[in-house]
């Protein structure tokens, strides 16, 4: 389209609001194929969605109930998963508030744990609502993509391996398939020489605090970068959980938060900034 073809279509009034800031997130979920919503089987029993919340570390938490439906879920195999989830919470410093249920009846897999990690933003987001010829505008202060949380699955394969390789065993694999009688037997191994003993030497590991207090350098033991990583995960282990309420978009504190990003101030602001002193801030220019 030639620029003499250009011609503007529409004036809209711009409303600037920051009364909700900090807190107005996105929440991507990537993997989700369906609408973060309660399946109907699980709201016809009145299950409902949970959230909850590690403010220290940024880490949110979405609970889903799952579908049981028979056509969709094993429930041997949901009991199976549910022991591995409760042995990973007690590992990890994170059980749930505990709920009542009757001592015969085992832990079941009933939810499905969308985990977020927050995203770097590059520049300042903003959310744009066009209502009533007026564009209204509202800061994003972060930014997480929530994904289905699996490690209790690491359960399962530690389980899987022990019960491969006998009890007390350190094998992670069988020893294969039983030898075909019908060939000949493999030559055997060669013999390993036995190399000359070692006298053994004593080694001594410092520690050596840094200056600034952020970290330790081991010497001959854990890197500085491993042992921040290590100290990370540790700090979120040991944060406990914040629960709140999830509110979905048709929920009255659903209306009231939409409500709330609107600007009801009539004030015009006038732009003492021209044009030079802009393009002037312009990095790159």
């Amino acid at each position: 389209m030639d620029a003499e073809d250009d011609h503007l279509v529409n004036v809209l009034p711009i409303h600037f609001s920051n009364t909700l800031a900090p807190n107005v997130h996105i929440h991507q979920f990537p993997l989700l194929t369906r609408p973060l919503q309660v399946p109907p089987s699980a709201a016809a029993s009145g299950k409902h969605i949970r959230a909850r919340l590690k403010p220290g570390v940024r880490r949110l938490e979405v609970h889903v109930p799952v579908d049981t439906r028979s056509e969709v879920w094993n429930t041997e195999r949901s009991k199976e998963l549910g022991k591995a989830r409760v042995e990973d919470d007690k590992e990890k410093n994170q059980e749930l508030a505990k709920v009542k249920q009757r001592e015969e009846e085992e832990p079941r897999l009933s939810e499905v744990r969308m985990r977020s990690e927050q995203v770097p933003q590059v520049g300042a987001y903003v959310l744009g609502i066009v209502q009533d010829g007026q564009l209204h505008l509202h800061p994003i202060s972060e930014t997480h993509q929530l994904r289905p949380t699996l490690t209790y699955m690491d359960i399962l394969t530690r389980k899987n391996k022990r019960g491969r390789g006998g009890e007390g065993s350190d094998d992670d694999s069988d020893d294969g398939p039983p030898p075909d009688p019908d060939e000949p037997a493999p030559a055997p191994a060669p013999k390993k020489e036995k190399k000359p003993a070692v006298d053994a030497k004593e080694v001594q590991v410092s520690v050596r605090k840094t200056s600034d207090d952020k970290g330790m350098h081991f010497q001959g033991g854990l890197t500085a970068v491993r042992r921040e990583m290590l100290t990370i995960m540790h700090a979120e282990e040991d944060e406990k959980w914040d629960d709140y309420e999830y509110c979905d978009g048709e929920a009255a504190e659903s209306n009231n938060a939409f409500e709330a990003v609107f600007s009801r101030n009539v004030e015009r602001l006038e732009c003492k900034t021209d044009i030079t002193n802009v393009l002037k801030d312009i990095r790159g220019l």
